[in-house]
């Protein structure tokens, strides 16, 4: 293997099963809910003593970074040679690593997650801050219950979060929408009363 890669928890090693998914995939060792990319490259068997595949014959074409090694395919954002190191693969798409640096910064490929909403966090602030001024809390109650209900799995952060938020906001925005439903059947019995 020409390299490894380890449970930040437990430091079991992980395989290549592990890695590069979409979504959290758990350690075989601690069951720690993980996302890890890396280069496929990592997982590639290297004979001894070797870095690389080298040119063979004169007339191949060689990768555009390292022009001492074999090029195996393309690169779909620049149309540069990549050798099997340069090589990133997104998505069945294969891109060089300037291409996805660029990507990355100029959102160009749009496969390319580099930013994350973090809904617990929306939801939470929907039910909570509205509560400085009671009277927005029928229209943002409703809004945060849905934010929260919707993106319930949804994920919540590269870094592990867990629901707390969404339940908190969940809880609140019942509260509220309680509280709400109370104070109109007590103005409508109120004025049945009086009327």
């Amino acid at each position: 293997m020409n390299g490894s890669l380890d449970c930040p928890k437990c430091r079991a090693p992980l395989t290549e099963a592990q890695v590069n998914q979409e979504r959290l995939t758990p350690c075989p060792a601690c069951g720690t809910e993980l996302l890890a990319e890396v280069f496929p490259a990592l997982f590639r068997p290297i004979a001894a003593g070797q870095d690389g595949e080298r040119l063979l014959v004169e007339s191949e074409a060689s990768c555009f970074y390292h022009p001492e090694k074999k090029a195996v395919r393309p690169c779909e954002g620049c149309g540069r040679f990549l050798c099997a190191l340069c090589d990133c693969e997104l998505h069945g798409e294969h891109f060089c690593p300037t291409c996805l640096e660029v990507g990355k910064k100029k959102g160009k490929i749009k496969r390319l997650e580099n930013e994350r909403t973090l809904y617990d966090s929306v939801a939470l602030a929907l039910a909570v801050y509205p509560m400085l001024i009671f009277y927005f809390t029928i229209v943002t109650a409703p809004m945060a219950l849905f934010i929260a209900v919707r993106y319930w799995n949804a994920p919540r952060s590269i870094v592990h979060r867990t629901r707390w938020r969404l339940v908190l906001a969940v809880v609140i925005a019942v509260l509220q929408l309680v509280g709400w439903a109370a104070l109109i059947y007590y103005f409508t019995t109120l004025k049945r009363r009086h009327g």
